[in-house]
């Protein structure tokens, strides 16, 4: 009997050596950035959307460069002390590489930046598990929003509905969703159906480096930590 591929043995130095290259090849990209840009942001980020994010960083490829991922690989590339950053200050930018975050390292003047990331924001549909943002309650009686072939699909989402002449009728209220509750898969899918985009991919400013200044944005992000640095 021929061996199945997935029996197939990987020798385990060969995968650490690839995934310790490529941990190399970013923080020597970072480090590579961090000289030929003027500044750098450290950005938050909720409900990301990748599609999204991309079309934004395309948008400002001719003055900027994005880096996601490992924080801890980020931190290492700027320096995580003032013994060990290759440029002074940046381990004060190091620090509040917290949670979900990013680099930017830019040449557009600080206004531009500051209004860019700003005024971005950009709507979709909620996924499972993201918190329902409003109170959604369809009431009993025709649905003239769903045809007639969605009826089953309906159902299987647990919502109570009937054939009625052809239309598609809910036979009793129905609460999709409860504001500042997770929402269901079901309740995903539904909302959906109905066009609702509960979801918004933003990006915050967290601080802004420069080889002149340092600046944090967000308050309470001034703490201990970073003061003592």
């Amino acid at each position: 009997m021929p061996k199945s591929k997935r029996d197939r043995a990987v020798t385990l130095s060969k995968t650490k050596k690839k995934g310790r290259e490529h941990k190399e090849n970013i923080v020597n990209s970072i480090r590579e950035a961090v000289e030929q840009y003027n500044s750098i942001y450290v950005f938050s980020f909720e409900n990301m959307r990748n599609l999204k994010f991309k079309q934004f960083r395309e948008q400002l490829k001719s003055t900027s460069r994005f880096f996601l991922g490992s924080n801890k690989v980020m931190q290492v590339a700027l320096g995580r002390s003032d013994s060990d950053e290759i440029r002074t200050g940046l381990h004060k930018v190091s620090k509040l590489l917290r949670g979900d975050s990013g680099l930017c390292v830019t040449n557009m003047p600080k206004e531009e930046a500051q209004r860019i990331f700003n005024e971005y924001e950009d709507y979709d549909f909620a996924r499972t598990g993201s918190i329902a943002t409003e109170t959604v309650e369809l009431k009993e009686g025709p649905l003239d929003q769903f045809t007639h072939e969605m009826e089953p699909f309906l159902r299987k989402q647990g919502m109570p509905v009937r054939l009625n002449k052809g239309v598609v009728e809910l036979v009793g209220d129905f609460v999709v969703c409860e504001e500042g509750k997770p929402i269901s898969p079901e309740s995903s899918r539904i909302l959906r159906l109905m066009g609702m985009k509960m979801a918004t991919f933003k990006l915050n400013l967290i601080c802004r480096w420069s080889p002149e200044d340092f600046q944090v944005y967000q308050e309470g992000l001034e703490g201990s930590d970073i003061e003592s640095a």
